[in-house]
């Protein structure tokens, strides 16, 4: 059965790009460019792995990502962030599983989806 990994991107090209990239390795992708809904494209897509743009690792920019973490159903998930901010590694210390600054090489970011889905 292939792994689920939901990804929520405002940048519709990278979002184009990690939909090739992650097909292409095997993995079925639900798409998502708005914040709106995701708690409802969660549960129904039951998604193994999240991949989440955060802009910037302030509370407002981290709130979806900790919602997540919080969250009783959502928490066993592990949310891997994408940023291009300079600091971006300490949203992992905020809710994040890992952290994946941008722009990113191919072949580190599914090596980092691998490595969360086998600790999960």
């Amino acid at each position: 059965m292939k792994k689920k990994v939901l990804v929520l991107e405002k940048n519709k090209d990278i979002l184009e790009l990690i939909n090739l990239l992650l097909t292409e390795e095997g993995y079925e992708v639900l798409l998502l460019s708005r914040n709106e809904l995701v708690f409802q494209e969660i549960k129904s897509f039951q998604p193994d792995i999240i991949l989440l743009d955060v802009i910037n690792p302030t509370a407002e920019g981290t709130a979806l990502c900790e919602a997540i973490k919080a969250a009783e159903d959502t928490s066993h998930i592990p949310v891997v962030v994408l940023s291009t901010h300079p600091k971006a590694h300490i949203i992992k210390e905020i809710c994040a599983d890992e952290v994946v600054p941008k722009p990113f090489d191919l072949s580190h970011l599914v090596s980092a989806i691998q490595e969360q889905l086998i600790s999960a």
